[in-house]
């Protein structure tokens, strides 16, 4: 498994080469569609990518949960929780590994 991690930096780097747009204006719209994703999640909606995958927001109730070392109950608050589930293309092509 790599330890490689792609950044946004990558990301603007990989518009600037494949779309031809500056440095600066690469990194500003890289910045702007990761900020129109945070917004629509932040505000409850799903953000659904064809091909890659499902981004939502959950609302997880309050329930009670155990301290695994001393077996106290513990409360624990409700929440919201952000998931995301892959297409089955993404599963497929990350099943098979680096190959393109």
């Amino acid at each position: 498994m790599s330890e490689k991690t792609l950044t946004r930096m990558d990301l603007s780097e990989a518009v600037f080469r494949e779309v031809g747009l500056s440095r600066n204006e690469s990194a500003q719209l890289v910045e702007s569609v990761l900020q129109h994703m945070s917004d629509a999640l932040a505000s409850g909606e799903t953000v659904k990518i064809s091909s890659f995958g499902t981004f939502s927001v959950r609302d997880k109730s309050a329930r009670v949960g155990r301290n695994p070392k001393t077996g106290d109950e513990v409360p624990i608050s409700p929440r919201r929780v952000l998931t995301f589930r892959p297409s089955h293309l993404m599963k497929d092509r990350v099943a098979a590994g680096s190959k393109k």
